[in-house]
């Protein structure tokens, strides 16, 4: 495998990581829009998936952005019976965002991300150390 295809490699994968990162802010976003009327359902979270197929051209295997999934699990309630999305109850649907679980996410998109930047890195200098090498 050659520099060329390292920088390839490494720049998918960060493409990959930054699709994920505007994904999870999305999710933080909207943790707590609730509908404007009872009935109404809530932001549901996105989930990223990734896809990852051989590049010829490349010589190696490539990551990419797939589909963006809906989480189906269950929105979370709150009595909050003022709000004009309450029910006949005085419950309001809020999204099934757990920011916690979130911010967890982001931490590790962002160290994915910072993985395959010290790959660019450390390729650029290899490359530059190869050419010092050859002029002396």
């Amino acid at each position: 495998m050659d520099f060329n295809s390292s920088l390839r490699i490494a720049a998918t994968g960060m493409h990959a990581q930054t699709a994920r990162m505007r994904v999870i802010a999305e999710n933080i976003a909207n943790a707590d829009s609730a509908g404007k009327a009872p009935g109404d359902e809530p932001y549901r979270r996105r989930v990223p998936t990734f896809q990852s197929h051989f590049d010829a051209e490349v010589g190696g295997r490539v990551v990419e952005i797939g589909k963006l999934a809906n989480d189906m699990s269950d929105f979370t309630s709150r009595y909050e019976p003022g709000h004009p999305a309450a029910d006949e109850s005085g419950y309001v649907q809020y999204p099934n965002v757990n920011t916690l679980i979130e911010t967890v996410d982001m931490r590790e998109a962002q160290r994915s991300y910072e993985a395959n930047l010290n790959v660019v890195t450390v390729t650029r200098q290899m490359l530059g150390r190869t050419l010092d090498l050859l002029r002396g």
